[in-house]
């Protein structure tokens, strides 16, 4: 991206990578954006409390390759959410987004997450207050509804009140949350998806900008979602387990710009990247961890996975293991113009 051109996070958001706790770190964000240069990326959700009472500014860490980037944060008081919207805004993110998605009890005990589907006036008092305290958009990513809700009812009453608080851009999760009985990878799988509600709810607010998120699994999804007239589209564990399925393709077929990634390319894109984290006093399986689904379904791919699975946590390992590694993946034919 040209220095100091800002990015259109609007237009980025057609295909987003979701926020995921233990996976969508700096190091990931990193590889995913040389295999797009398009896509949305988004942090691990950070919590305000963490940032404004903990200070824990490192969670802000990223690096400006990464733009456009969006820092997703998780609470549930108005007035700490603006301060930590302003110190997220300040260290550079692109757009601020407000978790109210996430079912752990963890997030529930801290008021925040999929149980403030309950409370959407407070969420509008939350979103509100970030918007006035910074001039990046302030979005929000929630589920069709909670428990016994009835999505048919809660989720229409909630973006209609997000609307009227001034956010304009919404990410649903076509699932229900289940507060009580299940656990947070069950509410992945288990409650069934509702991607016809979602699609009413675009032509209920032709006004905001909708994207969807939930059991996509391909490009081919994506492009569907789309064409038949929602907003974005927002793709998790497919996009982490298997990034160069998704992402690689991602800018001519999704943003109708370039051509289409090589993974061999970005491994090696990755080396410096890795030597400067070493250098700085980091461990080569924080980065490569995110590396390991990167040739899924090619010949070599089991090798490669093990080589680093297995080398990467040993004492002086650094980049030449990665370079091995490759050795092992069959090259295709463009890999051989990639090199």
């Amino acid at each position: 991206m040209e220095k100091n051109k800002k990015p259109n996070v609007s237009n980025a958001s057609r295909l987003a990578v979701a926020p995921m706790m233990d996976w969508t770190d700096r190091h990931c964000r990193y590889l995913h954006r040389l295999l797009s240069r398009n896509t949305l990326l988004y942090t691990e959700m950070v919590t305000a409390p963490a940032l404004v009472r903990g200070g824990a500014l490192h969670l802000l860490d990223f690096s400006p390759q990464e733009h456009p980037v969006a820092l997703q944060l998780g609470g549930s008081d108005p007035a700490e959410l603006a301060e930590a919207a302003r110190i997220g805004a300040q260290a550079g993110y692109d757009e601020i987004n407000l978790n109210v998605g996430c079912p752990s009890d963890r997030v529930q005990s801290g008021a925040f997450g999929a149980v403030l589907m309950l409370e959407p006036g407070l969420v509008a008092e939350c979103v509100a207050a970030m918007r006035e305290a910074v001039e990046v958009e302030v979005t929000v990513k929630c589920r069709i509804g909670v428990d016994d809700q009835d999505p048919d009812t809660c989720l229409p009453a909630f973006l209609e009140r997000m609307r009227d608080a001034g956010c304009r851009r919404i990410t649903i999760h076509a699932r229900k949350a289940w507060l009580q009985g299940l656990s947070p990878k069950e509410n992945r799988d288990i409650p069934p998806l509702d991607y016809d509600l979602v699609r009413r709810m675009k032509q209920a607010f032709p006004d905001l900008h909708l994207s969807i998120n939930g059991g996509i699994t391909s490009l081919g999804q994506a492009r569907s979602f789309l064409e038949q007239g929602l907003d974005g589209v927002m793709i998790g564990r497919a996009a982490y387990h298997d990034p160069a399925s998704i992402l690689c393709a991602a800018d001519p077929l999704i943003f109708g710009q370039g051509d289409a990634s090589d993974p061999v390319a970005a491994v090696g894109a990755m080396l410096p990247y890795i030597d400067a984290h070493l250098g700085s006093g980091g461990k080569l399986h924080q980065v490569t961890r995110h590396m390991l689904g990167l040739f899924a379904g090619r010949p070599g791919a089991r090798a490669w996975r093990r080589l680093l699975s297995e080398g990467a946590h040993r004492p002086g390992a650094g980049s030449a293991l990665v370079q091995e590694a490759l050795a092992m993946v069959a090259p295709l034919p463009s890999d051989r113009e990639a090199v």
